[in-house]
């Protein structure tokens, strides 16, 4: 898969490089011109020298992306949707892969990356624990004086019961 094929980049002296199948498999899998790549890539090194987005820079561009300031709770939740690999980083490939799926990917490839979101400890299922968690700190985005918001955790029993198919408190990625 292209995952598994450019999970690792290049390095060159310790500087992350772009190699040339790597270049095309982005540029095929994106949609982007290889020049296009090119450029992210050199602008994603320009902002991140060591070829990796650490948790404090997401956080920043969570930030101008979400200015609420409950946006801060998301941020976990949105950095574990790139971070592949569960290294605390995000690479470029890694943040090309969600460009690629979130534009232009099947629906099954964008359930499996947002199901990676609700998944918060990493075991493959989404217990009512963690959808209360993830309801709740999307609630605070959504939050307005609008009455017809319905409870926080209704939206969460109700979505966690409609999911769990087998009914055994959790959801895996299939139910999802």
């Amino acid at each position: 898969s292209l995952e598994r094929r450019i999970l690792y980049m290049g390095s060159n002296n310790g500087k992350p490089v772009l190699k040339e199948e790597d270049l095309a498999a982005l540029s095929k899998s994106s949609g982007l011109e290889e020049a296009q790549v090119k450029e992210s890539f050199a602008a994603f090194l320009a902002e991140h020298p060591n070829g990796k987005l650490k948790p404090k820079d997401f956080r920043e561009m969570m930030a101008i992306a979400v200015p609420k300031k409950h946006a801060s709770k998301m941020e976990k939740h949105v950095f574990r949707m790139y971070d592949s690999d569960n290294d605390g980083f995000i690479d470029f490939s890694e943040f090309m892969q969600v460009f690629h799926i979130m534009r232009d990917g099947t629906a099954e490839e964008v359930l499996t990356k947002i199901f990676c979101v609700f998944d918060v400890n990493r075991d493959g299922t989404v217990s009512m624990k963690e959808m209360n968690k993830l309801v709740k700190d999307m609630y605070g985005l959504l939050k307005t004086e609008d009455p017809s918001i319905a409870a926080k955790n209704l939206i969460a029993k109700t979505a966690f019961a409609e999911m769990d198919k087998d009914g055994n408190g959790k959801i895996t990625e299939a139910e999802f």
